[in-house]
């Protein structure tokens, strides 16, 4: 069996940043190469890779800035290797965050 693990997937496009608040931050979508999402706010972002994310149900958790929109707000995604292709949802007290997705 080949290793997979040195494929490279070139991709032409990425989705449109913009500052999101809403539960969905991506949708399934079977093409994805790559993911990452970063808090913006200054408040817990609970990240789950599915739906229905809360304070209780989540994969990681991700620590506020200090200011919105301040750059210090911790991000997780993956870039290389597995990436999961299916909905991640997004829950906390006035979520803001940005997605990128390849």
């Amino acid at each position: 069996m080949a290793d997979t693990r040195a494929i490279i997937a070139p991709k032409g496009s990425a989705n449109t940043p913009a500052v999101a608040s809403d539960a969905t931050a991506l949708a399934a979508n079977a093409a994805r190469g790559a993911w990452q999402i970063q808090n913006v706010g200054t408040n817990p972002l609970f990240v789950r890779l599915g739906s229905g994310a809360s304070d209780t149900v989540f994969h990681a958790v991700l620590k506020g800035g200090t200011g919105a929109k301040d750059g210090l707000g911790a991000s997780w995604g993956q870039e290389n290797g597995v990436v999961y292709t299916g909905i991640i949802t997004v829950a906390g007290t006035t979520p803001s965050y940005v997605v990128m997705e390849l």
